[in-house]
């Protein structure tokens, strides 16, 4: 799998279960649509285990079956229309993309 991986932080004057309904909702029905998606696991984020990790309330972890299939989905209308509804939301964000390794299974 190739995974565009997404850390992100509510606008200031959201709380956090504001914007984790959001993101599970309202941006969800945008991001079901992106083409060549795989899987989407997403994770509210309940609380840092340092003090330097504290502020961000969510990951998202799209995966593709390879790197030109997530270009082809950066390159959709529907990411233009995910990227249009988040606008100037005011939050802040981390978005990498990279290869997945399968290290454990229980």
């Amino acid at each position: 799998m190739y995974n565009l991986v997404l850390l992100a932080a509510r606008p200031p004057e959201w709380t956090h279960e504001q914007f984790i309904d959001w993101w599970r909702d309202d941006h969800a029905a945008l991001t079901y649509r992106l083409p060549g998606l795989r899987a989407w696991r997403h994770t509210a984020i309940d609380q840092a285990l340092e003090k330097r990790s504290e502020g961000w309330d969510g990951l998202s972890v799209l995966s593709f079956d390879s790197p030109e299939d997530l270009d082809k989905a950066l390159a959709s209308p529907e990411w233009a229309d995910a990227v249009a509804q988040v606008g100037n939301m005011k939050g802040r964000r981390i978005a990498v993309m990279g290869h997945e390794a399968q290290l454990f299974t229980g």
